[in-house]
This record gives structure tokens, C-alpha cells and sequence, in this order.
């Protein structure tokens, strides 16, 4: 018998995870704090819950995705949590970001009760949610990988067991190490383009497909090109991935110099009230440093080498 699937977290990346289960035929029960946002899932097929502990009361597997480590805790530990609905032999998958010190204590506490645990964050941004084409990274026993692995491949393209619980968070904390670096690399070659007058477009089409190319500049490159600040993943979202990769990295006793550097410039623009812009919003930092905006016509610069 197919198993049931919940999904706790219907927000920019969840809300398409979760169509993409209903799509692949899972019987779907879902959760989310806004209950408006379970409207779209419950036309698609979807049955809505009361809390967290109903939808694992209806489900065998049990997808999380939300903002944070305190927001896991409170959706699988509250007083309306999933360990008070589901039953022992269920399986619990957390796709948030979190700590892995706090996955491995969550797992610990779940198998107390006979739940297991899977940790497998994603990386692809909103579009990868919406087209199923995620990257999921998945901590945790060998057996419960095999047993989530349908439910993964109805919403991922590259799906990988990376080791026990917590390597998932691990290698996602590695995952946004590049995406920030690569972030920050696009965003100064922009500034630079912009500065020595040549065209943006023609410029990125140039560089794109060379071995230069990004992801990144691929996707975000032509948002920023067009003053395109819509979220595939917030400045808020970014940079708290990044408060856990920093304290991670101290506890470890590893150098992060550059990581360090741009989690400082993603809070001066919260500071600034854009932590609900794209990631890629990382460019108006520079842009406050440079004095000047990239994508404006003609290139502001006077200082063209003759």
C-alpha cells in the first residue's frame, strides 16, 4: 500500500514540493501556520489539518519544511506537535535548513518514541520547488533513505544519502557556502561590467556558458540585469543559513573568512528592511559601496581606463 504522505510548511519553497507529491498521486495531508496557504493544496487533491500532530496522525511519512531550527523544534516537539499524532513507525523528514546539532537531538528524541528521522534540506531555489528538480541532500539510515526515496523523487533531480543524521545539514551548510560565494562573484563582475560601460546582456550572454558560468549567474544575472529583486530565496532565509553554517564553522574551528564577510553585508541590508528580497539582492550592498546602480543606461563611471 502507497504510504501517506503530510507536509508540514506551505511557504516559498514547500508550497511547490508539495504540489509536485500531489502530482506523482501520494495521498497528501497538509499543514501551514497561514491556513489561506493550504487552500491551493486542498483544490489540488489535498486533505488540510488542524496542527502538526494531525497531519502525522494521517500520515506515515511526514515532510517538514520551514524557516528555522526553533520552528522544526516547535512543529515536531509542541504542544501540538508530531510526536504527540504520529504512531511508532513512522518517518519524519526535515527539507528546512537547520542545525545539526539540533537535527541529531531531534532524531534522538523521535527515536525515543519509535518515529525515525530523515534530515534532507534542498537547494534549487523557488523554480527548482515548482519543477521538481531539487537538490536533496539526505542524512540519516540507509533503510529510511529507501523508504523516502519515492516521495524524493517526485520532488528532486539529484537525490543523495550523504551519511547519518545530520550530514544532510552539513553538506547544505557546504551547498550555501557556494551560493553566497557565488553570489558575491556575480555581483562584482556585474559592477564591473557596469562600470566599464559594455552591455549587460551581451556581457552575460558572453560569460554564462563559459567557465565562468554559474547557477547562480545563469539564473539570478539577468534578474539583477533587470532590477528583478523577486525572491527565489529571501536575504532572510540566506542569511540565517549562513548564521548556521558561522556557528557551525566555530564550533569546527574553521576559517569562513569570505562567508563571514557576506553575511555582514546581507545584514546591512536588513538593516535596511530588504531582508524580503532575492539573495541576489546582495548587489545593492555593493551598489551603496560603489555609488552607483547596476542596469542603469549609460553606465555611470567616468573612470574607464583611456
Amino acid at each position: 500500500m502507497p504510504e501517506r504522505i503530510g507536509f508540514i510548511g506551505l511557504g516559498i519553497m514547500g508550497r511547490g514540493m508539495a504540489h509536485n507529491l500531489r502530482k506523482a498521486g501520494f495521498a497528501l495531508t497538509v499543514w501551514n501556520r497561514t491556513a489561506a496557504r493550504m487552500d491551493e493544496l486542498v483544490a489540488a487533491g489535498a486533505q488540510a489539518a488542524a496542527s502538526p500532530a494531525d497531519v502525522a496522525a494521517q500520515s506515515d511519512i511526514i515532510f517538514i519544511c520551514v524557516s528555522d531550527t526553533p520552528d522544526v523544534e516547535a512543529v515536531i516537539l509542541g504542544a501540538e506537535g508530531v510526536m504527540h499524532g504520529a504512531q511508532p513507525g513512522a518517518l519524519v523528514v526535515d527539507c528546512s535548513t537547520i542545525s545539526p546539532k539540533a537535527t541529531r537531538d531531534l532524531a534522538a528524541r523521535l527515536a525515543e518514541h519509535g518515529i525515525g528521522m530523515l534530515d534532507a534540506p534542498v537547494s534549487g531555489g523557488s523554480e527548482g520547488a515548482a519543477r521538481g528538480t531539487l537538490s536533496i541532500m539526505v542524512g540519516g539510515p540507509a533503510d529510511q533513505f529507501a523508504r523516502a526515496l519515492p516521495a524524493f523523487e517526485a520532488m528532486g533531480k539529484t537525490i543523495t544519502h550523504v551519511g547519518d543524521h545530520g550530514a544532510g545539514q552539513t553538506v547544505k551548510g557546504v551547498n550555501q557556502v557556494l551560493v553566497v560565494g557565488n553570489c558575491l562573484a556575480m555581483c562584482e563582475a556585474l559592477l564591473f561590467a557596469q562600470a566599464g560601460g559594455v552591455d549587460l546582456e551581451k556581457t552575460h550572454a558572453a560569460i554564462s556558458q563559459g567557465a565562468a558560468g554559474s547557477w547562480m549567474f545563469s539564473n539570478r544575472g539577468p534578474q539583477i540585469i533587470a532590477r528583478d529583486w523577486r525572491p527565489g530565496f529571501t536575504i532572510d532565509l540566506q542569511q540565517k543559513d549562513l548564521r548556521l553554517v558561522l556557528e557551525a564553522a566555530e564550533e569546527l574551528g574553521v576559517p569562513l573568512v569570505a562567508t563571514a564577510l557576506i553575511n555582514n553585508l546581507y545584514r546591512t541590508l536588513q538593516a535596511r528592511g530588504l531582508g524580503g528580497d532575492g539573495n541576489h539582492a546582495l548587489m545593492k550592498a555593493l551598489e551603496n559601496l560603489a555609488g552607483f546602480t547596476v542596469g542603469e543606461q549609460p553606465a555611470p563611471s567616468a573612470k574607464v581606463a583611456q
